[in-house]
């Protein structure tokens, strides 16, 4: 595996060196060789490239990849520049909108917010074309449970947005003292109007933020 870059490396070793992991990967292995599974194993570790650990402000928990074809590509919720916005995206821009009346960019890449201090993380991080969750017993919640807690533990005053019933099983790995969690609704049409839209967790999180003096997150994706 091509190192990681940002801090990871170091800070997620123990966690490769692990036994689970080792399973993880020879599954992947075996899955990549024989069957179409999203993103491109060159893609697979994206938010940890493009977040550093000492830049991590937030951290978005998705569940799985997008299952379709030129969609996922490592980070939660984005997909490729062309590819046409998933419905729960959509509703995410929409809450921007309201909030902080940010115009809802043509793109899904969200790349730019990554860059700028959002970790996206999924707590599932493959699956098979067409099959939603068809990885989510492999050992990516083991894995990703243990990134939660290195990040609680390792960052202070980040904040946390855990959006449906999956992320919000994982507040119990998150320090309360040290951090703010966030919890609401999935934005997926299912769910969109049980809590999500009004959420205003992106002027929270930069409320919160510039009060432990960080710089705000800039959520704008239009530059």
């Amino acid at each position: 595996m091509q190192p990681l870059g940002g801090g990871w490396d170091e800070l997620l070793a123990p966690l490769f060196a692990d036994e689970r992991y080792l399973k993880i990967r020879e599954f992947l292995k075996r899955e990549y060789a024989t069957k179409t599974v999203y993103p491109d194993m060159y893609d697979l570790y994206n938010c940890f490239r493009l977040t550093p650990v000492k830049d991590v402000k937030c951290v978005i928990l998705g569940q799985d990849p997008y299952h379709e074809p030129g969609q996922a590509h490592g980070l939660c919720f984005s997909v490729k520049p062309g590819v046409p916005l998933p419905p729960s995206l959509q509703n995410i821009f929409k809450e921007i909108n309201d909030d902080l009346h940010i115009t809802q960019p043509q793109c899904g890449d969200l790349t730019k917010w990554a860059q700028r201090g959002v970790l996206l993380l999924n707590t599932t991080l493959t699956v098979r074309a067409h099959q939603a969750n068809s990885h989510a017993n492999c050992g990516w919640a083991w894995f990703t449970d243990a990134v939660i807690k290195l990040i609680s533990e390792h960052t202070q005053n980040t904040v946390f947005l855990l959006w449906g019933g999956n992320a919000r099983s994982k507040a119990n790995l998150i320090d309360p003292h040290r951090h703010l969690i966030l919890q609401c609704a999935h934005p997926s049409p299912l769910s969109v109007y049980r809590g999500f839209f009004g959420c205003k967790h992106f002027s929270q999180t930069n409320d919160y933020l510039t009060a432990h003096n960080k710089t705000a997150i800039d959520w704008d994706l239009n530059h």
